[in-house]
């Protein structure tokens, strides 16, 4: 059976472990804010009304793809276009190609800074892999202008941070939105995550500065991924109500459904 992501593919290590798809969401749930098209999911409401909720199914649409068979990638691929297709008709304009780059763009970026900041260092060959995996999805999607290699996307990545973001009442908004919903506490844990996986140009926008007492941690929770300790700082991060659904992040999506008797 051919599967969009081959088995052995560093993509499938990367979203097949809990630890760092909670970064990639962290990260993602940073730029998601400052990004000049958010009012796009503003639109559907679902962000603002739960925007962990609304984040998660980002994350799972991710997960499905990497782990599925090519065809059944192919057909979540093929949904993801016909939702946005639909919020587009519903709202009378199109979404601009360059956000729709964007959100493949965090994707990438977030996918390596989080692996390379709680495993090891990528090399550049596991980095153009990444790349590769989301520009097929991409490509799928019928995204125009995207970088044909890793070396342009590094150019490109840098222009759409310096041109795509800004800081506005959106911006404010969701913060608003995320300390809300996840209380105090784990809303601080989540500034101090973002500040360790984020590029510059997004932790100045959102001043979160640069220190963080997770720095110093970081080395101690690669020794200890095992222990009961690892499994708290997972859980940590969101309310009790998704502990399911991280729990769900360390096993393969597709094996998980064959598992429990549901076919794609």
């Amino acid at each position: 059976m051919d599967f969009f992501v081959p088995k052995h593919s560093v993509v499938r290590a990367i979203w097949g472990k809990a630890d760092t798809v909670l970064f990639i969401f962290a990260g993602a749930a940073a730029e998601f804010a400052l990004n000049k098209a958010v009012d796009w999911l503003y639109f559907t409401g679902r962000l603002p009304a739960d925007p962990m909720a609304r984040l998660f199914s980002t994350v799972e649409y991710a997960r499905q793809i990497v782990f599925a068979p090519q065809p059944a990638a192919e057909r979540a691929i093929d949904t993801i276009a016909a939702i946005h297709a639909a919020v587009e008709a519903k709202r009378g304009a199109a979404i601009p190609d360059w956000a729709y780059r964007d959100v493949l763009f965090l994707l990438i970026d977030y996918s390596i800074r989080s692996f390379e900041l709680l495993e090891r260092p990528m090399s550049t060959a596991e980095k153009e892999e990444v790349f590769t995996v989301f520009a097929r999805v991409g490509q799928r999607m019928g995204i125009p202008d995207l970088p044909p290699t890793y070396a342009q996307w590094l150019v490109v990545r840098q222009q759409h941070l310096a041109s795509d973001l800004e800081h506005s009442r959106f911006t404010q908004d969701l913060y608003h939105q995320y300390r809300k919903h996840l209380g105090p506490v784990r809303y601080w844990l989540l500034l101090h995550a973002q500040r360790l996986v984020v590029p510059a140009t997004v932790r100045d926008l959102l001043r979160l500065g640069n220190r963080s007492w997770l720095r110093p941690v970081v080395p101690v929770y690669r020794r200890t991924q095992h222990l009961s300790l690892s499994q708290w700082v997972k859980t940590a991060l969101l309310p009790p109500a998704y502990k399911a659904k991280i729990q769900a992040l360390d096993r393969d999506p597709v094996e998980f459904a064959r598992s429990a008797g549901v076919h794609s």
